[in-house]
């Protein structure tokens, strides 16, 4: 039996350099499309494709150009059984020249009339020597082949002249200028190259391009194909002809995904309320006066589509709702006055309505099994696994969907997807459940398990960095940090990081509700916000928190061995609880309900590991107390906004 093996690299590289969501969406998407051509090249040859499952949808869209997924759902990597005479190279071709021809697609669509060196130039060489593409063809069923061959190999594009590209690093923007400009009319500099393209009138390329962004071949690619994809196709030297399809042309920005739940509630509430409507308008055509677009008119998060009101009101531009954007006179170049006049709109608009800032905080949740790769291994259970990956992915979708999230990558056991701060931790349990549900029919059975890893990012931070660091704390926290099957989180603001807490799931929920977001909810601020201590919440309860974990937490001898704690777990719950009815907030009068909601909490602040190779029942809980379980809850209460 002769199989082979095949890898699209670099995938990091391709997909986290970005700059906005839609870069991170068209990378995962892109790689998606090209994997499926490899796969349907090993088709054409008599192959099939053993692992993963080919996703039905993407593979009749790319066959026949008709609708299909708008998002990445085929894996980077495949197995296949193929019969004597495939030809390896045939495959390779065939990705290389459909990214060639969709490259090429994008070029005549914006650049043709750029048609000079050293642009061209530059475009070519950046096009045909971005992709790794690296295969095994060996008699047997040795998983692990292809993994030994890229220890063995490393990929090293050529070295990149001139000014670089702002999303992906290293590599040449197009103008070809070998210095940055001195002034934004400067014509041996890149600017007025790329204010020349935007002013260009193609479709959408003013808004495509932000004033003095400069991109790299491979980048512009990303950020243009999906204007060009619908009704492309080209031929390939197998005797394939491949389609792209209709695709969103907006994806919702950071910004929008930040104020979504905001707005949601914001036109519910205006949609019954003429006085409210009224100011809604007036905010509207001051916003829309200012961008001058509807930036987010194509994007579709439920809990604003659900809204009863005018898509107007839905599509205006993110960085409308944030006081701080409308504050910096640096964005809005001629428009500062404008810029102050929607301010003002704005805050006469929370006003009426009742409402806090919007919280300026989305979250990127990233989640992956556990051990399926040893599995694998094991020829009896890949069948199984198969199927259960195949039905997992089919039901993603709708579950980002249902949580108000804009699913970025479904493929495998693979998922990734950006959602409002408050639709993060529930539904990473709900696509928990939906995994182990899924192995749950396996036959042979398949113990395996998902772990997840929330970033709760500022949109300020850069998204580049935020998606570089998921992979980090997905693998070395929840996998590594928690022994698998767990769940870790991190808060990333302007300044930097400001907590990271991981726990295993079994520990993290109660019941179907993670524990420390039913806390966040009973301690969470009531009505308008406007008092720092009105409600159950308490911000000097957890302002102190971190000072009495260091009164409570056993110190060291001279040796470094840890000794005994002061007080055992009751009476540091009692002494906790104690602090909790005294901070001027507390709803509760006596120190037993006070307790009942102070021990959960001390138990997130906890760390729990569980030893790999024993059972996922047995747990070594830490003997130490750490405040980031408590700072999220504080954090997920508020919202991460600031008082």
């Amino acid at each position: 039996m002769t199989h082979f093996h095949f890898t699209l690299g670099p995938v990091q590289g391709f997909v986290s350099q970005a700059r906005r969501t839609r870069d991170f969406w068209a990378g995962s998407f892109i790689l998606s499309w090209l994997s499926s051509v490899a796969m349907l090249a090993v088709v054409k040859q008599g192959g099939e494709i053993d692992f993963p499952r080919p996703d039905e949808d993407f593979m009749k869209a790319l066959k026949n150009g008709v609708s299909g997924p708008k998002q990445g759902n085929v894996p980077n990597r495949f197995k296949a059984e193929v019969k004597k005479g495939f030809d390896p190279k045939q495959v390779e071709q065939s990705v290389r020249d459909a990214w060639a021809a969709l490259a090429e697609a994008v070029w005549m669509a914006d650049l043709k009339g750029f048609d000079a060196r050293p642009t061209r130039d530059i475009w070519k060489r950046q096009i045909a020597a971005f992709w790794d593409i690296q295969w095994v063809l060996e008699e047997g069923d040795d998983a692990s082949a292809i993994d030994r061959l890229k220890n063995w190999r490393s990929h090293l594009p050529p070295p990149e002249p001139g000014v670089k590209c702002m999303m992906m690093d290293g590599w040449q923007e197009l103008s070809g200028a070998v210095r940055p400009s001195k002034s934004p009319d400067d014509p041996s500099g890149p600017a007025a190259f790329w204010e020349k393209l935007r002013e260009s009138g193609k479709p959408g390329i003013a808004t495509d391009l932000r004033p003095g962004e400069m991109l790299c071949a491979v980048a512009y690619v990303k950020r243009r194909f999906a204007r060009c994809f619908d009704g492309f196709s080209t031929d390939l030297p197998v005797g394939l002809e491949v389609h792209g399809w209709k695709l969103p042309t907006g994806v919702p920005s950071v910004h929008y995904l930040a104020a979504a739940t905001w707005l949601a509630q914001l036109l519910k509430k205006a949609n019954g309320d003429p006085v409210l409507s009224q100011k809604m308008w007036a905010f509207h055509d001051a916003a829309h006066k200012l961008t001058g677009e509807y930036g987010e008119w194509d994007s579709n998060i439920r809990c604003v589509r659900e809204a009863n009101a005018p898509k107007n009101w839905k599509a205006l531009d993110g960085t409308v709702f944030f006081d701080a954007v409308l504050e910096n006179k640096n964005l809005w170049g001629e428009k500062p006055n404008e810029a102050t006049t929607v301010l003002n709109q704005l805050k006469a608009l929370r006003e009426a309505a009742e409402f806090d800032r919007v919280s300026p905080f989305y979250a990127v949740l990233l989640m992956d099994g556990d051990q399926l790769g040893a599995h694998m291994g094991d020829a009896t259970k890949q069948q199984a696994i198969t199927n259960a990956l195949a039905s997992f992915t089919g039901g993603v979708p709708d579950i980002v969907d249902e949580h108000s999230g804009f699913l970025v990558y479904a493929g495998g056991d693979d998922v990734l997807a950006l959602l409002p701060m408050e639709y993060a931790l529930v539904c990473a349990v709900h696509l928990r459940r939906h995994y182990m549900a899924c192995f749950a029919k396996t036959n042979p059975k398949v113990e395996t398990s998902i772990s997840g890893a929330i970033q709760y990012a500022h949109v300020k931070m850069p998204l580049g960095k935020v998606l570089a660091d998921a992979h980090h704390l997905l693998d070395e926290v929840a996998k590594d940090g928690r022994g698998r099957d767990a769940i870790a989180c991190r808060v990333w603001k302007p300044g930097g990081l400001t907590v990271e807490w991981a726990m295993p799931w079994e520990c993290a929920l109660d019941g179907e509700q993670v524990v420390l977001e039913k806390l966040a909810n009973a301690f969470r601020v009531q009505g308008s916000g406007k008092d720092e201590e009105e409600g159950n919440f308490a911000s000097k309860f957890f302002y102190r928190i971190r000072d009495r974990f260091d009164l409570l937490n056993p110190g060291k001898d001279k040796s470094g061995n840890i000794l005994q704690s002061i007080l055992d777990d009751k009476q540091a719950v009692s002494l906790l609880a104690m602090e909790y009815l005294n901070s001027g907030a507390a709803t509760v009068k006596t120190m037993d309900e006070a307790r009942k909601i102070v021990e959960p909490l001390l138990d997130q602040c906890r760390p729990v590991i569980r030893d790999k190779e024993k059972p996922k029942t047995q747990w070594k809980r830490d003997t130490r107390l750490y405040a980031d379980g408590a700072l999220l809850v504080r954090f997920l209460a508020n919202k991460g906004i600031e008082r």
